[in-house]
């Protein structure tokens, strides 16, 4: 029998919770340089590819061969600007989640398949093993109610916040682009913000998700898997 939200349904423009940890829930970031490259490749995967700039670099003169073997990489590199957006994420230890809206079908798929095997390939070469990193495929659940579209990210953000007791700043995560202390290009948090300045402006964002509330109440309201 399949796992639970093993089985996808993938929609035009939908938005998804999609998450996935180690084989046997083993560790997949070991060191600092495992979370940076992580999150290196979301950033070139999100952020707008200048095919122009590119273009004009490899037929440039004066570029170095270095610089244009840069160029030519990235260009070929795959990009999913115009297809996923990324609403909130959080890398832990052992898994990772994201909050995605998807603009065609496939897109989740290919942006998935891309950045997990690319990921796989860097660990196992670091770490000199081979087969799969992952436990199965990525989990997707599809967000299908106003109260799991507000409560998605605060469940992604409070993850850190359940793993050191006291600071959301102990693991990579999304966190500070809510709290305008970082600016990602390739993160958006303007839609959840939105309802917290229009629809629910006597609170604000920290204190939402940092109010005691029920950790389990907030896994049944997003649909979350064990």
């Amino acid at each position: 029998m399949p796992a639970k939200n093993a089985l996808k349904e993938y929609l035009e423009n939908g938005y998804y919770h999609l998450y996935n940890r180690g084989v046997e829930k083993r560790i997949i970031f070991l060191d600092s340089q495992d979370y940076s490259v992580f999150l290196s490749y979301l950033k070139e995967y999100l952020i707008p590819k200048n095919e122009k700039e590119l273009q004009d670099k490899i037929s440039d003169p004066k570029i170095s061969w270095v610089e244009k073997e840069k160029a030519i990489k990235i260009l070929r590199l795959n990009n999913f600007s115009k297809e996923i957006t990324l609403l909130a994420y959080c890398l832990m230890p052992n898994h990772f989640h994201f909050f995605v809206k998807q603009g065609k079908p496939d897109s989740i798929h290919k942006f998935m398949s891309s950045l997990c095997t690319r990921y796989t390939m860097y660990f196992n070469k670091k770490y000199k093993r081979v087969g799969s990193l992952y436990q199965g495929v990525y989990k997707a659940v599809l967000v299908s109610s106003d109260e799991q579209f507000v409560y998605l990210s605060k469940y992604i953000h409070q993850q850190a916040l359940f793993l050191k007791g006291e600071t959301l700043k102990s693991q990579p995560s999304s966190y500070d682009n809510y709290l305008g202390l970082e600016k990602s290009e390739w993160v958006h948090p303007e839609k959840i913000l939105e309802y917290f300045s229009k629809s629910n402006n006597g609170m604000s964002y920290k204190a939402f998700v940092e109010e005691k509330d029920s950790f389990l109440n907030i896994r049944e309201i997003i649909l979350e898997d064990d």
